[in-house]
């Protein structure tokens, strides 16, 4: 498998080998979807929390007494009953964390790659030049290579290339070995500079 190599312009300067082991996996839709389901559950913050008629404030006195009165005998008047009362079954403070094993996690991640693939929605780039953050420089390089929406890969952290894609509301700058299947999925082009191609390719491979 093969995939053209571009430059900064867009302009095609050779062809790259993309490694069979990375990028020729079996899609397998199921682990792919237990891998995104993890991603998005462990970002949950899960600090939501209702009170129960023990928390509520009030109702320490019975309202009325128990008999003689010919109203429904009641003891609080913070019962779930009532307006203002304590709420029954709502939600409280809890994790959602999700556990992946790390094999699981590149092994979908490597079918998500497939998948990119498969379709030629991978776009590799010669390299960036940038020498300080620019997002209107950033923001050409992917008009250029035809993909307004994408997620870049670059091999290491690069502080220009981050800040530079920070204001591009449709793209995202992520580092090789930080990679995810839900990421990969999430926007519908993939743009890989060489180097990040080859780190993938020793991680995953």
């Amino acid at each position: 498998m093969k995939a053209t190599v571009y430059n900064q312009k867009g302009e095609a300067v050779g062809e790259v080998e993309l490694s069979e082991r990375v990028f020729g996996a079996p899609v397998n839709q199921g682990l792919i979807h237990q891998a995104v389901v993890a991603q998005l559950a462990n970002q949950r913050q899960g600090t939501s929390e209702t009170k129960t008629r023990a928390v509520v404030a009030g109702g320490g006195r019975k309202p009325w007494r128990q008999k003689g009165t010919g109203r429904a005998r009641q003891g609080s008047i913070r019962s779930p009953l009532w307006r203002k009362g304590g709420i029954v079954f709502g939600p409280h403070p809890r994790s959602y964390r999700q556990e992946l094993p790390r094999k699981m996690r590149r092994a979908a991640l490597r079918a998500a790659l497939s998948a990119r693939a498969i379709s030629g929605d991978i776009v590799v780039l010669d390299r960036l030049e940038l020498d300080a953050p620019k997002t209107k420089v950033f923001a050409s390089v992917l008009k250029a290579l035809g993909a307004p929406q994408a997620l870049f890969v670059s091999e290491e952290h690069r502080p220009e290339v981050q800040l530079s894609a920070r204001n591009v509301a449709t793209a995202e700058a992520v580092v090789a070995q930080n990679l995810s299947a839900y990421q990969v999925l999430r926007y519908p082009k993939l743009i890989c500079t060489r180097d990040a191609l080859a780190r993938l390719e020793e991680v995953l491979g």
